[in-house]
């Protein structure tokens, strides 16, 4: 699975194909409509750097750097973490 996914923030004014750039529907949600779909995006995202931060941890055992794929498999693993608080702040607004 290649990844692109460019987050350079030297230059503010950078293309950023996001779905939850929608601003022509935004006036029209709200607080928690839109924090639910932040939210869910935020996740989403989330998870795919946690697919990538798992293959590249990976490719970094396979090329012999056991050290680098420690590193990549515990941020991973505390990636995942951050999933399971995205998640309990989503069923907050499902209450």
């Amino acid at each position: 699975m290649s990844h692109h996914h460019h987050h350079d923030h030297k230059d503010e004014h950078h293309d950023h194909k996001h779905d939850h750039h929608d601003h022509h529907h935004s006036e029209s949600l709200s607080f928690e409509e839109k924090m639910s779909k932040l939210l869910e995006h935020w996740l989403k995202h989330n998870s795919d750097h946690v697919q990538t931060y798992q293959e590249w941890g990976q490719k970094a055992k396979d090329a012999g750097l056991n050290d680098m794929a420690v590193i990549l498999q515990d941020i991973a693993a505390a990636s995942s973490a951050l999933n399971q608080k995205f998640e309990a702040a989503s069923s907050l607004l499902k209450k």
